[in-house]
């Protein structure tokens, strides 16, 4: 078999690269063996990630029982739960960006033969699946799975998570809990290494890993902490061993069939919005672009099968129990939702279903003729306000506030926004606004946890409904409208909303309506002036002038 790592190891001329190599320690042996990446995203400080050591011991463990020669690589990460409301935040989505050109750099300068990726939380799963997806050779990802839920005060009722704390510090100051109880949280709510243990942004992308078959069934769901995990972290190594024997590359099995795929099982299972973000991005670097309009299409013809936190009151791990992703895509292709032309690191997507050994439980994972909705989880928003798309996560908006109309509550940053929710200057009825957020405008997007989960604290989510150009967490719940594009720093509608004016909301129409004339948003339009840019130095000036909009994927190119 002709492999790429003959550039660096095959004839006289290599003898210099060899000599490198085997002051690694590696054999002649080793040296006639495939060359495997292990690109992982361990760090110390990141929970979901601080395990990934063993995962990567048990990676490259596989990769040498099948007869492969591993080497772990390390790139960053950015923890979004830490970075929130504060300048880190402007951060994360970048790092999505560098995260790619770091594995692209790293493979390509190596010449490696096949690739496994290890990534766990957020913005580093979309990253690797960019840069994997450039470098196009045999790849398996293997996430470093959820943390387990934490538990309330003796064990009965709903599980906790993060957002628990995003909800509870607003219900103090809202005096609606004391500091007793949110310490309590505070030591309980996060209980192991794992990625928070809901279906937000990283779970929701690892579980699309499966949907899109670029990793083996278990790794969005099984749990961090369990040994099934390091088990599944060596047959991803093995596999990986398979798939490069076969001549299996990474666009071979993220194609357009597999995209499709990806789409049906985010509106199935409720995932992150920030899904819409990263898999619009990941099929436009697939060669396989895709639209709101394709994602509203989706929408529209897929049921919503689970209702995870933070939509509903059950944490990941139940999916988990109950069989996890398989069931969901086996439901989806009992409605013939599903390409059967894709194929996954199984094998066709036949194969993959066949991995799901029991029906649907009926309430975890519903059966595809009883929903909990007959459209999807997200919902894609259009209108004068966003002409080029928002999105919302429908199946966490209270059905009182599926159309919602009121007064405009206008903020140019997350935290003005914030210190009016908290400081009891938003209202009953308001819409908060909250612009120059965007991928340009931010720079880099910033997530609003904490503006939403104020809102909830206060006990204003029955009343009150958010817009933003900027994202969400996929922790959020409520009418929580982002992604509004054209965003506010490239002259988006949203830029000539002025206080009081009459916005509504309307989720089942798919519509968010400025009530201002067409002549008045042109006198608004020719008296804007573009802000000046937020940062002129550093990653996130050159980000800034490199990002497309939000409805394009904030890809940078």
């Amino acid at each position: 078999m002709q492999l790429r790592s003959d550039a660096v190891r095959c004839g006289t001329a290599r003898a210099p690269h060899r000599s490198l190599l085997k002051a690694d320690g590696i054999t002649d042996e080793e040296m006639e063996r495939p060359l495997v990446a292990v690109f992982n995203s361990r760090n110390d400080i990141i929970p979901g990630h601080n395990n990934l050591d063993k995962i990567a011991e048990a990676v490259k463990a596989g990769i040498y029982m099948a007869g492969g020669v591993p080497f772990e690589i390390s790139t960053i990460g950015v923890c979004d739960g830490i970075a929130m409301n504060h300048d880190g935040m402007h951060y994360s989505l970048v790092s999505r960006e560098a995260i790619a050109d770091s594995l692209e750099c790293a493979v390509q300068g190596h010449a490696f033969d096949a690739l496994v990726c290890i990534p766990n939380c957020d913005k580093i799963v979309p990253g690797m699946l960019l840069g994997a997806l450039r470098v196009n050779i045999p790849t398996v990802f293997v996430s470093g799975g959820p943390m387990l839920p934490g538990k309330q005060p003796g064990g009965c009722g709903p599980t906790t998570d993060l957002n628990t704390l995003f909800d509870g510090a607003a219900q103090v100051m809202n005096g609606d809990m004391s500091e007793a109880e949110l310490k309590y949280y505070e030591d309980t709510a996060c209980p192991t290494c794992g990625s928070c243990s809901g279906m937000f942004t990283a779970n929701s992308m690892n579980c699309l890993c499966e949907a899109l078959g670029i990793a083996l069934p278990g790794n969005g769901t099984v749990p961090a902490v369990y040994s099934e995990r390091i088990r599944l972290a060596k047959h991803a190594g093995m596999k990986v061993m398979e798939l490069l024997e076969q001549g299996i590359c990474a666009r071979d099995i993220v194609s357009e069939a597999a995209i499709h795929n990806a789409m049906e099982c985010d509106m199935a299972f409720g995932g992150s919005t920030n899904t819409v973000l990263h898999l619009t991005a990941v099929a436009r670097e697939a060669g396989h672009p895709i639209t709101m309009d394709d994602w509203d299409a989706a929408s529209a013809r897929t049921p919503h099968l689970v209702k995870l936190q933070p939509s509903g009151p059950r944490p990941l791990s139940d999916l988990y129990e109950v069989g996890g992703v398989p069931v969901v895509m086996h439901e989806l292709a009992e409605l013939d939702l599903l390409d059967r032309r894709a194929i996954t690191c199984m094998g066709p997507l036949d194969e993959y279903l066949r991995t799901c050994t029991k029906p649907a439980d009926g309430e975890v994972c519903r059966t595809h003729d009883n929903p909990f909705s007959p459209v999807g989880a997200l919902k894609v928003l259009h209108g004068n306000i966003a002409p080029d798309g928002a999105i919302v996560k429908k199946s966490a908006v209270d059905p009182s506030m599926l159309t919602h109309t009121g007064p405009a509550r206008c903020f140019d940053s997350e935290e003005e926004a914030c210190a009016a929710i908290n400081g009891g200057r938003v209202e009953a009825g308001d819409v908060v606004v909250i612009r120059y957020e965007g991928p340009k405008g931010g720079p880099g997007m910033r997530e609003m946890l904490t503006p939403t989960s104020s809102i909830v604290g206060m006990g204003l989510s029955t009343s009150v409904a958010l817009i933003t150009d900027g994202r969400f967490s996929g922790a959020t719940k409520g009418p929580a409208v982002g992604h509004v594009s054209p965003e506010a720093a490239a002259g988006g509608p949203i830029a000539l909303i002025e206080e009081g004016d009459t916005v509504t909301v309307d989720i089942e129409g798919g519509a968010l309506t400025l009530g201002v004339d067409d002549a008045e948003l042109e006198r608004r339009r020719a008296a804007w002036t573009p802000p000046a840019p937020k940062h002129d130095h550093g990653v996130l000036a050159k980000y800034a002038k490199l990002v497309s909009s939000a409805d394009k994927g904030a890809y940078v190119s």
